[in-house]
């Protein structure tokens, strides 16, 4: 079967936006403590007319930024490894290998991500590159993750890294050639998403890093 592009777009175009689709009727929360999770009620508006009544949970723990860390003399990537409570519950490797990230809190997210790699893998990084920002599972999770780039000389640490104690962090800090980590998804040793899409990015864009 062929599909013709401009008729594709036409009809995008041509249906109701999102907000005029749906209307939230209710919303309860349910938990709140590191993780707010809300109970969300909505009528939602079919292609052919009907309206329809959905109810969702909602996992909201603020939004976040990731970046990966590149020594183009070295051709390597900074990655860190730490402990995943999710990962342990569904039986997976639990110390997951992964791009320095962490949650955005007042600051902004490149002033959140410079923090973030200071504290994790003690390089300090002062010209970061914005890249775009991903949605990990948006059926469920709020989050939105600000991807970012930067260079660093494996040489030239201002810190020990591993994390702050204060917040129970046990942070292993390596640097792999970025062919091997980006293998390493096929292998199943990467599985973290906001990592594979920043070696995919990498990979794609290797020639400008």
């Amino acid at each position: 079967m062929e599909f013709d592009v401009d008729e594709i777009a036409t009809d995008k175009l041509a249906r109701p936006r999102d907000d005029d689709r749906v209307k939230l009727i209710s919303k309860e929360t349910v938990w709140k403590r590191f993780v707010h999770l809300q109970t969300l009620v909505f009528d939602q508006r079919m292609p052919d007319g009907r309206v329809i009544h959905i109810d969702r949970e909602v996992h909201d723990h603020g939004s976040a930024a990731a970046i990966l860390l590149f020594d183009p003399a070295r051709d390597a990537v900074v990655l860190v490894r730490q402990f995943r409570p999710a990962a342990f519950v569904n039986g997976d490797p639990s110390f997951m290998l992964e791009v320095p990230a962490g949650l955005i809190d007042d600051d902004q997210p490149d002033e959140a991500i410079r923090r973030e790699a200071m504290e994790e893998t003690g390089y300090a990084v002062k010209d970061v590159q914005y890249l775009f920002e991903t949605y990990a599972s948006p059926g469920t999770l709020t989050e939105k993750v600000g991807l970012f780039y930067a260079r660093v000389n494996l040489e030239e640490k201002a810190g020990i890294g591993g994390g702050l104690d204060t917040e129970g962090e046990d942070i292993e800090v390596l640097s792999i050639p970025l062919n091997t980590a980006f293998n390493m998804i096929t292998t199943g040793e990467i599985t973290d998403a906001k990592t594979i899409i920043l070696l995919q990015w990498a990979m794609l864009n290797r020639a400008r890093l």
